[in-house]
């Protein structure tokens, strides 16, 4: 079979949105060079669309005209290396996976423990943001939320009030363990991000990890979170303005 027969039977056989390098057919192929000229071919026969320098992608097409590949995918190189969880989407990445917004722009962010500057990759800018806890497989879900909780101000397209009712939706659905972890993890995060937490979990009578909370914090600070008392009746308890 040509080289570009085999790279064309590859193609055809992964998932519409998977994001490729040429370093995925070098199993069988040898010439990194042949690679690379078969599906720049490809690129201008309009089979596959390349996402920025050496990374292609098989576009989805739909009525209304091709998807962009799924942020996941874009990302994925920074996510995990050798097997190993290393980075999760977070910020504007998962606001409207997690129900706080319905915007999905260009921005990606990326939660992790060392971070680098931001960086542009095709017409995605790739931004990081420091990650104290140890970030498994397991607990991204529950920094994503707490991420959000610390940039509540900052999330597009929401209200205060607006997303305080819809971090009691998604914490009120934890099980006794992931909000035991949620309580542990968020000691790595500001006092403001703590402050809330406490509120929210007082409102759902989660009583058992509130002195915790407590001890973590100053008692005269004051968290200035327009619009939360309107959803969080405990939110002076906790010195939320």
């Amino acid at each position: 079979m040509k080289i570009t027969e085999y790279i064309a039977d590859r193609i055809d056989r992964l998932p519409k949105g998977y994001v490729f390098t040429y370093a995925d057919f070098m199993g069988e192929v040898k010439s990194k060079e042949a690679v690379i000229k078969a599906l720049n071919r490809m690129v201008s026969a309009g089979r596959i669309n390349k996402l920025s320098k050496g990374k292609y992608f098989k576009p989805e097409k739909t009525a209304f005209g091709e998807l962009a590949p799924p942020q996941y995918q874009i990302v994925k190189d920074l996510l995990e290396e050798d097997g190993k969880v290393t980075g999760y989407l977070t910020g504007y990445s998962i606001y409207a996976k997690l129900g706080l917004s319905t915007q999905i722009g260009n921005l990606i962010q990326i939660g992790k423990n060392e971070v680098r500057p931001e960086f542009k990759r095709g017409r995605y800018k790739i931004s990081f943001v420091r990650q104290r806890n140890t970030i498994t497989k397991e607990n991204i879900p529950l920094l994503q939320i707490l991420d959000a909780m610390r940039y509540v101000k900052k999330i597009p397209d929401a209200t205060i009030s607006g997303s305080c009712f819809r971090f009691i939706e998604l914490i009120s659905q934890l099980n006794e363990s992931e909000v035991k972890t949620l309580v542990r993890l968020s000691q790595k995060y500001p006092p403001s991000c703590r402050a809330l937490l406490g509120a929210i979990l007082e409102q759902l009578k989660r009583i058992e990890y509130l002195n915790m909370l407590k001890k973590s914090l100053n008692p005269v600070t004051q968290y200035q979170l327009p619009g939360a008392g309107n959803v969080l009746s405990t939110s002076q308890n906790w010195n939320i303005i």
